[in-house]
């Protein structure tokens, strides 16, 4: 197998035994991204240099007898709204259009520490806003299944690039499904954590109450092994849990799900599903009760206004973080076209109008408009106590269940521009995504299969209470042994547009 296509967790184990040095396999995938980023429009920004400096330095290291992380030595690619001291970070808009941060976010922090070379910065809708990655002030990411087709949003970037083998690992953030949906779309694994389970300092905020980084891999126990090296405490952050990582890594390696109760959310799913996608959700759960789980329905009636509830909040604050890009401090300054000595304001003004993409502007829009004088109590104050009867619901649920599963996308990947003159069609790809981070509880989506309509990869995905993160690995991980051992092989072995390019 050649170096680009195995594990994370398999090249760690060829680093550990000295089969493999980290400058081999951080040149390999710069390799790979030279061969096909091309096309695939998946990084921002490279880091070439860097990246083997740290692969260098930790060969050194590991020569020397010295004690490492796992991970070290494990190239990764992180998504471009997670600041990067001395790389560009632009969070995919014009208004950020190369600035160096002068700091590192903590996740990078942690990456640095644990002596994974940073590959670059990948793609993403701008400030996150958006479902396909269609919304970037830089051009769309493709999917590499099938290059007309959208790799998923907001984080299609990170996905794109650990499905096209230019990077065994990624981070990417997640909103309302910004690494769940680009995962099952483009047949990779993506873990949203418990919200406060890892740092947000550094993470240029675009809702500070729902954004969420985290792994974006191949498999499952890649994942966890990514979540344990960035989660944790961190007192930089106020809304940071203090408490240990869950033990997500022997979770991964348990992969029993005899005796557990498992519970399928009836709201998330029926009407507006791809056939593919229920049929392909319903063979894995029967997988997992032919492995021993109970599988029972559970209903959660306030997820018919989830949707609508994250489309108060997430505009609000909003329009509330991107008040700061007021082009006096830094990013983008545009002076207006036939003023001699314009204000502030016009300034201020001409910067957001050339800045800010339709989609930006159409989000602050709204949400300044739900915060206004008369209008905060009837929109934004109500979206809030709905958001409380979403989280009782999964409290409800969880007193039954386990964990929850549903469909991680209602559709397989659509084709590029199929939803961009249509905003409500796009806000629905996240419709089975939005109720975990409203709830601030942990989720994840793994491959199960493609639809037989269109041969495209679906998601399943797995929730969990708060704090109980582990619960996703152990589940996710049991699912793909039995799927793997049914393929003949990982479902990314199979996608013919790969083959063909690579």
């Amino acid at each position: 197998m050649s170096v680009i296509r195995m594990s994370a967790a398999d090249i760690a184990a060829a680093l550990a035994s000295g089969e493999l040095s980290s400058v081999e396999v951080t040149q390999a995938h710069l390799d790979r991204i030279d061969a096909v980023d091309g096309d695939l429009n998946a990084f921002l920004a490279r880091d070439d240099e860097a990246a083997l400096a740290t692969a260098r330095a930790i060969d050194e290291r590991r020569a020397a007898g010295e004690s490492l992380h796992p991970l070290a030595g494990v190239p990764i690619a992180v998504k471009d709204v997670v600041t990067t001291e001395g790389l560009t970070t632009t969070a995919g808009s014009r208004i950020l259009e190369g600035w160096v941060p002068p700091y590192d976010a903590t996740v990078t922090k942690r990456l640095r520490a644990a002596g994974l070379p940073i590959l670059g910065k990948t793609n993403m809708d701008e400030f996150a806003m958006g479902s396909s990655t269609e919304h970037s002030a830089y051009g769309p990411t493709r999917n590499p299944w099938d290059r007309e087709r959208i790799p998923g949003g907001s984080g299609g970037g990170s996905a794109a690039a650990v499905g096209a083998y230019e990077a065994p690992l990624a981070i990417g953030t997640d909103t309302g499904g910004s690494i769940r949906q680009p995962a099952a779309v483009t047949g990779t694994v993506g873990v949203k954590p418990t919200y406060g389970g890892v740092s947000r300092y550094g993470l240029i905020a675009l809702a500070s109450s729902l954004d969420q980084a985290g792994p974006v891999t191949r498999s499952v126990l890649d994942a966890a092994l990514l979540h344990d090296v960035i989660g944790g405490h961190d007192p930089m952050d106020s809304t940071s849990i203090d408490r240990p990582v869950p033990p997500v890594v022997e979770a991964a390696r348990r992969a029993d799900v005899a005796g557990l109760r498992i519970g399928v959310v009836r709201e998330l799913g029926g009407e507006g599903y791809q056939p593919g996608v229920r049929a392909r959700f319903d063979e894995a759960v029967e997988l997992l009760t032919k492995a021993g789980a109970e599988v029972v329905e559970v209903s959660c009636p306030s997820f018919e206004y989830a949707l609508s509830t994250y489309y108060l909040i997430l505009p609000s604050e909003a329009s509330s973080n991107l008040a700061r890009f007021d082009a006096m401090r830094y990013g983008l300054r545009t002076a207006p076209s036939g003023v001699a000595a314009p204000s502030a304001e016009q300034v201020m003004t001409a910067t957001r109008e050339a800045g800010f993409g339709d989609e930006v502007k159409r989000r602050i829009i709204i949400g300044t408009y739900a915060l206004s004088s008369g209008y905060y109590d009837a929109y934004y104050g109500s979206a809030q106590k709905v958001r409380t009867l979403i989280a009782r619901d999964f409290d409800a649920a969880f007193e039954q269940v386990d964990v929850l599963v549903s469909p991680t996308s209602p559709t397989t990947a659509f084709k590029l521009g199929d939803k961009l003159d249509d905003p409500m069609s796009m806000y629905l790809q996240d419709v089975a995504t939005i109720p975990a981070n409203l709830a601030g509880i942990p989720g994840l989506s793994l491959p199960v299969g493609v639809a037989e309509e269109d041969g495209l990869p679906v998601g399943l995905q797995v929730l969990a209470p708060a704090m109980a993160d582990d619960r996703l690995y152990n589940v996710g991980a049991a699912l793909e042994r039995m799927l793997i051992e049914q393929w003949g092989g990982p479902l990314l072995a199979k996608a013919p547009e790969l083959e063909v390019r690579a």
